[in-house]
């Protein structure tokens, strides 16, 4: 008996919720959707369904191979699609994660516009600082901002991402302004609690070589906005990303700091596990962020309203 179409009867019974529903829209015969059932668990030398004759239901066995099998197919599918005639036509269901507040600004507004372009892919976007294992929790790809660990997984570079050190004028003007990175101590630094990224400090280039120190303050918390609130409150010198400070240091609402001794920028990535063939809905959504991030136009929307105003 096929193979696939065991694979394809079990996931269309699952998703219909009874043999007589998958059989009626195969156009077969129940019977025949009950036995490549059979054959399927007899192979796999597990039990994937409990059948009664009013429901079916998952064994802990069949809910993880049900998600291989729903991957497994769109896989197929994709593969299908990318060498058909008329080509590029993605679907499926993709699943992204990105760092919090990266992520609200410039990955979540993307994912609409992607599924403009590909209105048969689903996407699931999963926000969060914690660095998450892609493999292991189910995810095809991840947006990751900074410096990358060592690790088997496949990175493509998408822009650069810059620091600078930032604070109100009225903080300024009430505690004066650093003018060397080893004076940060004498200030209130806003920093990110232990348990969050950032783990080797603010980095600085000083006499030709990076830095790294590890400024603080009375204030520190692990959420990245909850920083950037701080600062723009008053309450200290924070070091955030460009793509977040821009428009409010053109504004005139924060006054970047050593800036001579701002270290070379890290960047912005698009990461991945290492696959022989990468499905086409994740091939088409890493080119759609390289192309959007790679217009400088993209970053410079909320720079270009402050200035307008």
């Amino acid at each position: 008996m096929d193979k696939l179409k065991q694979l394809e009867s079990f996931v269309s019974v699952v998703a219909r919720g009874s043999l007589t529903a998958a059989a009626k829209a195969e156009g077969v015969a129940a019977a025949i959707m009950g036995r490549r059932l059979d054959a399927l668990e007899e192979r796999l030398g597990v039990k994937l369904l409990v059948r009664t004759t009013r429901r079916i239901t998952l064994t802990h066995e069949g809910s993880a191979f049900l998600e291989d099998c729903q991957r497994l197919l769109a896989d197929l599918a994709n593969a299908e699609a990318s060498v058909s005639a008329g080509g590029v036509k993605a679907s499926g269901h993709l699943r992204i994660t990105a760092p919090a507040g990266f992520g609200r600004r410039h990955v979540a507004p993307l994912v609409t516009k992607f599924r403009e372009q590909h209105a048969d892919v689903t996407i699931s976007l999963n926000l969060s600082d914690r660095v998450i294992d892609l493999a292991g929790e189910g995810f095809d790809c991840a947006v990751r901002v900074g410096d990358l660990p060592d690790s088997s997984l496949v990175s493509v570079r998408m822009a650069d991402n810059r620091r600078l050190c930032v604070a109100t004028p009225g903080y300024l003007k009430a505690h004066g302004v650093p003018q060397h990175p080893s004076e940060l101590a004498k200030f209130d630094c806003l920093t990110l609690s232990s348990e969050a990224s950032q783990a080797r400090g603010w980095s600085f280039r000083i006499d030709g070589e990076v830095v790294y120190l590890r400024p603080g303050g009375p204030l520190d918390c692990s959420d990245g906005q909850v920083l950037h609130d701080w600062c723009l409150a008053g309450y200290g010198i924070a070091w955030r990303s460009t793509w977040e400070v821009e428009a409010e240091v053109a504004a005139g609402r924060l006054v970047a700091l050593l800036e001579d001794f701002a270290a070379p920028p890290n960047g912005i990535y698009a990461v991945f596990s290492q696959r022989k063939h990468l499905p086409l809905r994740v091939r088409l959504w890493i080119d759609f962020l390289k192309h959007s991030y790679g217009h400088q136009d993209f970053w410079q929307p909320a720079l270009a309203q402050s200035q307008a105003s």
